[in-house]
């Protein structure tokens, strides 16, 4: 491995440590609706695939033009509604690739593609066999269906059986760490709004039955906040992260969907309104909660995991 290789290496790895990553996410997610999030996280999910499944050459050729910022790099699974890996048909046969996903974030700017194939994990370079067609999410965020014919592909080959679900572990509990991001603004929102919001001749947060909304609120942020960090710290630690990452998106999906319905609800209709982020707020935490598996999902996934 060459001099520049290890810098970008090194430079890499220092961004992959779990506990770190929840920390920046979760801030730019507080003050941008998620969107800061997905500048880092979508990058780093595909820089981790390649450091764990790539070969030297991948490494030299891809790392450096992702980790400047150069190259747009996105994970391409999904190729239905609904997250389910048990359903991927894209495969791969001579070297080319050919099927169609139906929801990729970034898709439409990207450069480079790890796609999930019925035997693994592939890069795919935007260009030649590659169609790319946006699609208007209620988020209005950038996602797209790319579908491929016969588009050149490399195997991710290094990461063995495991790889895929690696992958899709951090993917979910980055998505789980804006999530939380999003939930303490949306909370920090509602609070400074009902301290100031008089209706009846009061306060709004005088009323008895709001305080226990609230106080509610704050002790299921908490919890998800433990199940996030913990997801976090499984990954950090290595091996197998696949119950970690279904508690934290699986707690995660049921929280932030708790909080930006209650978010609406206790601002009343202005909440609606674009005065407010109470809407996009609301918009963008239901494209999450979607995004690698449901609430129903990973309780499903986390009972058989658990012997269940």
């Amino acid at each position: 491995m060459n001099a520049d290789l290890q810098d970008v290496r090194r430079l890499v790895l220092k961004q992959q440590r779990g506990v770190a990553m929840v920390i920046a996410t979760e801030e730019l997610s507080r003050g941008s609706l998620g969107a800061g999030g997905s500048v880092i996280t979508r990058p780093e999910i595909c820089a981790k695939a390649i450091l764990s499944g790539g070969s030297e050459e991948q490494k030299a050729r891809w790392l450096p033009r992702i980790a400047s910022g150069e190259l747009v790099a996105t994970l391409a699974v999904d190729e239905g509604p609904r997250f389910d890996p048990s359903a991927i048909a894209a495969k791969v046969e001579d070297g080319k690739l050919s099927g169609t996903k139906a929801f990729v974030a970034e898709g439409d700017s990207a450069g480079l593609f790890v796609v999930a194939a019925t035997d693994g994990l592939y890069l795919v370079e935007a260009g030649a066999g590659v169609t790319v067609s946006r699609r208007h999410l209620a988020d209005f965020r950038s996602h797209a269906q790319v579908g491929f014919d016969g588009a050149a592909a490399e195997k991710l080959a290094e990461g063995g059986d495991g790889l895929f679900d690696a992958v899709v572990d951090r993917a979910a509990v980055l998505a789980s760490a804006e999530m939380l991001g999003m939930a303490g603004a949306a909370f920090d929102t509602t609070l400074a709004y009902l301290k100031q919001r008089v209706q009846f001749g009061q306060v709004l947060a005088t009323f008895q039955a709001l305080q226990h909304r609230m106080a509610n609120l704050y002790s299921e942020i908490e919890l998800m906040r433990s199940a996030v960090e913990a997801g976090l710290a499984a990954i950090d630690r290595g091996g197998d992260t696949r119950q970690a990452a279904s508690l934290a998106k699986g707690k995660a999906n049921e929280v932030g969907h708790l909080m930006s319905r209650e978010l609406i609800q206790l601002h009343g209709g202005i909440g609606m309104t674009d005065e407010y982020d109470a809407g996009f707020t609301l918009k963008r935490m239901r494209v999450l909660e979607q995004m690698w598996g449901n609430a129903a999902y990973h309780r499903d996934r986390f009972a058989r995991l658990s012997g269940f």
